[in-house]
Protein backbone atom coordinates (compact mmCIF):
# COMPACT_ATOMS: atom_id res chain seq x y z
CA UNK A 1 0.00 0.00 0.00
CA UNK A 2 3.04 2.31 -0.16
CA UNK A 3 3.24 5.03 -2.81
CA UNK A 4 1.54 8.18 -4.06
CA UNK A 5 -2.25 8.36 -4.16
CA UNK A 6 -4.47 11.01 -5.73
CA UNK A 7 -7.29 12.14 -3.50
CA UNK A 8 -9.79 11.67 -6.30
CA UNK A 9 -11.89 14.56 -7.54
CA UNK A 10 -15.53 13.89 -8.43
CA UNK A 11 -17.20 15.95 -11.18
CA UNK A 12 -20.79 17.15 -10.74
CA UNK A 13 -23.28 18.86 -13.01
CA UNK A 14 -25.09 22.04 -11.96
CA UNK A 15 -27.76 19.96 -10.22
CA UNK A 16 -25.23 18.10 -8.11
CA UNK A 17 -25.42 14.83 -10.06
CA UNK A 18 -22.25 12.79 -10.65
CA UNK A 19 -20.87 13.02 -14.17
CA UNK A 20 -19.90 9.41 -14.76
CA UNK A 21 -18.06 9.95 -18.05
CA UNK A 22 -16.07 12.79 -16.50
CA UNK A 23 -15.20 10.71 -13.45
CA UNK A 24 -13.88 7.96 -15.68
CA UNK A 25 -11.76 10.52 -17.58
CA UNK A 26 -10.27 11.85 -14.32
CA UNK A 27 -9.42 8.31 -13.24
CA UNK A 28 -7.72 7.55 -16.55
CA UNK A 29 -5.61 10.69 -16.56
CA UNK A 30 -4.53 9.97 -12.98
CA UNK A 31 -3.36 6.54 -14.06
CA UNK A 32 -1.98 7.30 -17.51
CA UNK A 33 -0.67 10.87 -17.20
CA UNK A 34 0.03 11.46 -13.53
CA UNK A 35 1.27 7.86 -13.05
CA UNK A 36 -0.09 7.59 -9.53
CA UNK A 37 0.12 4.38 -7.51
CA UNK A 38 -3.44 4.52 -6.26
CA UNK A 39 -6.60 6.49 -5.61
CA UNK A 40 -8.04 7.66 -2.31
CA UNK A 41 -11.75 7.60 -3.06
CA UNK A 42 -14.51 9.66 -1.41
CA UNK A 43 -12.27 11.79 0.74
CA UNK A 44 -12.49 15.54 1.26
CA UNK A 45 -11.34 16.20 -2.32
CA UNK A 46 -14.20 14.10 -3.62
CA UNK A 47 -16.63 16.38 -1.75
CA UNK A 48 -17.71 13.29 0.13
CA UNK A 49 -19.50 15.08 2.94
CA UNK A 50 -21.78 16.83 0.44
CA UNK A 51 -22.96 13.52 -1.04
CA UNK A 52 -25.67 11.12 0.05
CA UNK A 53 -25.07 7.40 0.57
CA UNK A 54 -26.32 6.43 -2.91
CA UNK A 55 -23.91 8.86 -4.57
CA UNK A 56 -20.98 7.63 -2.47
CA UNK A 57 -21.70 4.05 -3.50
CA UNK A 58 -21.94 5.08 -7.13
CA UNK A 59 -18.49 6.68 -6.96
CA UNK A 60 -17.02 3.55 -5.38
CA UNK A 61 -18.57 1.42 -8.11
CA UNK A 62 -17.45 3.60 -11.03
CA UNK A 63 -13.89 3.87 -9.73
CA UNK A 64 -13.50 0.13 -9.26
CA UNK A 65 -15.03 -0.57 -12.66
CA UNK A 66 -12.72 1.89 -14.41
CA UNK A 67 -9.49 1.27 -12.50
CA UNK A 68 -9.90 -2.45 -11.97
CA UNK A 69 -6.67 -3.85 -10.54
CA UNK A 70 -4.35 -1.43 -12.34
CA UNK A 71 -3.68 0.55 -9.15
CA UNK A 72 -4.37 0.39 -5.41
CA UNK A 73 -7.73 1.69 -4.21
CA UNK A 74 -8.52 3.05 -0.74
CA UNK A 75 -12.16 3.69 0.14
CA UNK A 76 -12.81 6.51 2.62
CA UNK A 77 -16.02 5.45 4.37
CA UNK A 78 -16.02 7.65 7.47
CA UNK A 79 -19.33 9.22 8.44
CA UNK A 80 -21.02 10.59 11.54
CA UNK A 81 -23.64 7.89 11.10
CA UNK A 82 -21.76 4.72 12.08
CA UNK A 83 -24.38 2.60 10.32
CA UNK A 84 -23.65 4.44 7.07
CA UNK A 85 -19.89 4.04 7.56
CA UNK A 86 -20.33 0.30 8.02
CA UNK A 87 -22.65 0.04 5.02
CA UNK A 88 -20.16 1.89 2.84
CA UNK A 89 -17.27 -0.17 4.18
CA UNK A 90 -19.05 -3.42 3.40
CA UNK A 91 -19.94 -2.18 -0.08
CA UNK A 92 -16.37 -1.10 -0.91
CA UNK A 93 -14.98 -4.34 0.50
CA UNK A 94 -17.34 -6.39 -1.65
CA UNK A 95 -16.22 -4.39 -4.69
CA UNK A 96 -12.63 -5.37 -3.95
CA UNK A 97 -11.07 -2.21 -2.53
CA UNK A 98 -7.60 -2.85 -1.13
CA UNK A 99 -8.24 -1.04 2.15
CA UNK A 100 -10.68 1.22 3.92
CA UNK A 101 -10.03 4.57 5.51
CA UNK A 102 -12.24 6.55 7.84
CA UNK A 103 -12.00 10.09 9.09
CA UNK A 104 -12.12 10.40 12.86
CA UNK A 105 -15.66 11.18 14.10
CA UNK A 106 -16.12 14.95 14.21
CA UNK A 107 -18.44 17.81 15.23
CA UNK A 108 -19.47 16.28 18.55
CA UNK A 109 -16.78 16.09 21.30
CA UNK A 110 -16.21 12.34 21.07
CA UNK A 111 -13.88 10.87 23.69
CA UNK A 112 -11.18 8.41 22.70
CA UNK A 113 -13.12 5.32 23.74
CA UNK A 114 -15.93 6.40 21.41
CA UNK A 115 -13.46 6.97 18.57
CA UNK A 116 -11.89 3.55 19.13
CA UNK A 117 -15.32 1.89 19.19
CA UNK A 118 -16.10 3.54 15.84
CA UNK A 119 -13.02 2.09 14.15
CA UNK A 120 -13.34 -1.32 15.76
CA UNK A 121 -17.01 -1.52 14.68
CA UNK A 122 -16.21 -0.74 11.03
CA UNK A 123 -13.36 -3.25 10.98
CA UNK A 124 -15.41 -5.99 12.64
CA UNK A 125 -18.30 -5.52 10.21
CA UNK A 126 -16.13 -5.45 7.07
CA UNK A 127 -13.06 -7.55 7.82
CA UNK A 128 -11.02 -5.12 5.73
CA UNK A 129 -7.82 -3.28 6.61
CA UNK A 130 -8.22 0.23 8.00
CA UNK A 131 -6.18 3.41 7.53
CA UNK A 132 -6.97 6.03 10.16
CA UNK A 133 -7.68 9.44 8.58
CA UNK A 134 -6.25 12.04 10.96
CA UNK A 135 -6.99 15.62 9.91
CA UNK A 136 -7.19 17.73 13.10
CA UNK A 137 -7.65 21.06 11.31
CA UNK A 138 -11.06 19.94 10.01
CA UNK A 139 -12.17 17.52 12.73
CA UNK A 140 -10.74 19.07 15.87
CA UNK A 141 -9.54 15.59 16.89
CA UNK A 142 -5.87 15.48 17.93
CA UNK A 143 -4.82 11.90 18.55
CA UNK A 144 -1.78 11.38 20.79
CA UNK A 145 0.90 8.78 20.19
CA UNK A 146 -0.54 6.77 23.08
CA UNK A 147 -3.95 6.81 21.38
CA UNK A 148 -2.44 5.74 18.06
CA UNK A 149 -0.83 2.89 19.98
CA UNK A 150 -4.24 1.84 21.28
CA UNK A 151 -5.74 1.93 17.78
CA UNK A 152 -2.82 -0.05 16.34
CA UNK A 153 -3.50 -2.88 18.77
CA UNK A 154 -6.21 -3.88 16.31
CA UNK A 155 -4.07 -5.68 13.73
CA UNK A 156 -6.44 -4.57 10.98
CA UNK A 157 -5.44 -0.93 11.57
CA UNK A 158 -2.53 -0.91 9.13
CA UNK A 159 -1.68 2.79 9.10
CA UNK A 160 -2.55 6.47 9.06
CA UNK A 161 -3.35 9.14 6.56
CA UNK A 162 -1.52 11.88 8.45
CA UNK A 163 -2.80 15.34 7.48
CA UNK A 164 -1.25 17.46 10.21
CA UNK A 165 1.62 19.93 10.49
CA UNK A 166 2.99 18.46 13.72
CA UNK A 167 6.23 16.95 12.47
CA UNK A 168 7.42 16.14 15.98
CA UNK A 169 4.44 13.83 16.41
CA UNK A 170 5.05 12.41 12.94
CA UNK A 171 8.64 11.60 13.87
CA UNK A 172 7.51 9.99 17.14
CA UNK A 173 4.93 7.86 15.31
CA UNK A 174 7.45 6.78 12.68
CA UNK A 175 9.97 5.74 15.33
CA UNK A 176 7.41 3.96 17.52
CA UNK A 177 5.63 2.10 14.69
CA UNK A 178 8.18 1.33 11.96
CA UNK A 179 5.96 -1.38 10.44
CA UNK A 180 2.81 0.73 10.14
CA UNK A 181 1.89 2.54 6.93
CA UNK A 182 2.15 6.35 7.13
CA UNK A 183 0.78 8.36 4.21
CA UNK A 184 1.26 12.12 4.34
CA UNK A 185 -1.75 14.28 3.54
CA UNK A 186 -0.25 17.76 3.05
CA UNK A 187 0.82 18.31 -0.57
CA UNK A 188 2.70 21.51 0.31
CA UNK A 189 4.87 19.69 2.86
CA UNK A 190 5.66 16.54 0.90
CA UNK A 191 9.44 16.97 1.11
CA UNK A 192 9.34 17.37 4.89
CA UNK A 193 7.14 14.29 5.19
CA UNK A 194 9.39 12.26 2.89
CA UNK A 195 12.46 13.19 4.92
CA UNK A 196 10.54 12.18 8.05
CA UNK A 197 10.19 8.68 6.67
CA UNK A 198 6.61 8.41 5.43
CA UNK A 199 5.73 5.53 3.12
CA UNK A 200 3.89 7.66 0.62
CA UNK A 201 1.36 10.44 0.36
CA UNK A 202 -2.22 11.25 -0.58
CA UNK A 203 -2.86 14.55 -2.29
CA UNK A 204 -5.65 16.45 -4.00
CA UNK A 205 -3.24 18.36 -6.25
CA UNK A 206 -1.81 15.07 -7.51
CA UNK A 207 -4.83 15.01 -9.84
CA UNK A 208 -2.99 17.69 -11.86
CA UNK A 209 0.53 17.66 -10.40
CA UNK A 210 1.29 14.04 -9.66
CA UNK A 211 4.44 13.93 -11.77
CA UNK A 212 6.12 16.71 -9.79
CA UNK A 213 5.01 15.06 -6.54
CA UNK A 214 6.73 11.88 -7.68
CA UNK A 215 9.93 13.80 -8.37
CA UNK A 216 9.85 15.44 -4.93
CA UNK A 217 9.23 12.16 -3.14
CA UNK A 218 11.86 10.17 -5.01
CA UNK A 219 14.52 12.89 -4.79
CA UNK A 220 13.97 13.33 -1.06
CA UNK A 221 14.16 9.58 -0.46
CA UNK A 222 17.40 9.45 -2.47
CA UNK A 223 18.91 12.24 -0.38
CA UNK A 224 18.87 14.86 -3.16
CA UNK A 225 17.36 17.43 -0.83
CA UNK A 226 18.30 20.60 -2.71
CA UNK A 227 16.79 19.36 -5.97
CA UNK A 228 13.73 18.07 -4.12
CA UNK A 229 13.26 21.50 -2.56
CA UNK A 230 13.44 23.13 -5.98
CA UNK A 231 10.55 20.94 -7.13
CA UNK A 232 8.67 21.62 -3.88
CA UNK A 233 9.12 25.39 -4.29
CA UNK A 234 7.62 25.20 -7.77
CA UNK A 235 4.83 22.93 -6.53
CA UNK A 236 4.04 25.33 -3.70
CA UNK A 237 3.88 28.24 -6.14
CA UNK A 238 1.15 26.26 -7.90
CA UNK A 239 -0.58 25.29 -4.65
CA UNK A 240 -0.52 28.88 -3.40
CA UNK A 241 -2.41 30.06 -6.47
CA UNK A 242 -4.81 27.10 -6.38
CA UNK A 243 -5.69 27.83 -2.75
CA UNK A 244 -6.17 31.53 -3.47
CA UNK A 245 -8.70 30.75 -6.20
CA UNK A 246 -10.44 27.87 -4.35
CA UNK A 247 -8.91 24.43 -4.36
CA UNK A 248 -11.65 22.14 -5.70
CA UNK A 249 -13.15 24.35 -8.42
CA UNK A 250 -9.66 25.34 -9.52
CA UNK A 251 -8.41 21.75 -9.82
CA UNK A 252 -11.50 20.91 -11.85
CA UNK A 253 -10.98 23.97 -14.04
CA UNK A 254 -7.40 22.89 -14.73
CA UNK A 255 -8.65 19.46 -15.80
CA UNK A 256 -11.28 21.12 -18.00
CA UNK A 257 -8.55 22.99 -19.91
CA UNK A 258 -7.15 19.56 -20.81
CA UNK A 259 -10.44 18.51 -22.38
CA UNK A 260 -11.59 16.47 -19.39
CA UNK A 261 -15.25 16.65 -18.38
CA UNK A 262 -14.39 17.79 -14.85
CA UNK A 263 -17.75 19.43 -14.21
CA UNK A 264 -18.39 21.71 -11.28
CA UNK A 265 -18.27 21.59 -7.51
CA UNK A 266 -21.29 20.53 -5.49
CA UNK A 267 -23.29 23.32 -3.90
CA UNK A 268 -23.02 25.12 -1.56
CA UNK A 269 -19.41 25.21 -2.85
CA UNK A 270 -19.17 27.95 -5.47
CA UNK A 271 -17.83 27.62 -9.03
CA UNK A 272 -15.18 30.00 -10.37
CA UNK A 273 -16.12 33.29 -12.01
CA UNK A 274 -14.79 34.36 -15.43
CA UNK A 275 -11.83 36.30 -14.00
CA UNK A 276 -10.74 33.28 -11.99
CA UNK A 277 -11.08 31.01 -15.00
CA UNK A 278 -8.68 33.28 -16.91
CA UNK A 279 -6.19 32.98 -14.06
CA UNK A 280 -6.51 29.21 -14.27
CA UNK A 281 -5.55 29.31 -17.95
CA UNK A 282 -2.48 31.37 -17.06
CA UNK A 283 -1.58 28.89 -14.35
CA UNK A 284 -1.85 25.93 -16.71
CA UNK A 285 0.28 27.66 -19.34
CA UNK A 286 2.98 28.84 -16.91
CA UNK A 287 3.50 25.49 -15.18
CA UNK A 288 2.60 23.16 -18.05
CA UNK A 289 -0.10 21.44 -16.01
Amino acid sequence: MKGLYSALLVPFDEEGNILESGLRQIIRQNIEEQKIDGLYVNGSSGENFLMNTIQKKKVFEIVKDEAGNEIKLIAQVGALDLKEAIELGQYATELGYDALSAVTPFYYPFNFEEIKYYYDAIIEATGNDMIIYSIPALTGVNLSIQQFDELFKNEKVIGIKYTAADFFLLERIRKAFPDKLILSGFDEMLIQAAVSGVDGAIGSTYNINGRRARQIFNLAKEGNIQEAYERQHETNDIIEQVLALGIYPTLKAVLSTKGIEAGSVKRPLAPLDDDSLEKVKELVSKYNL
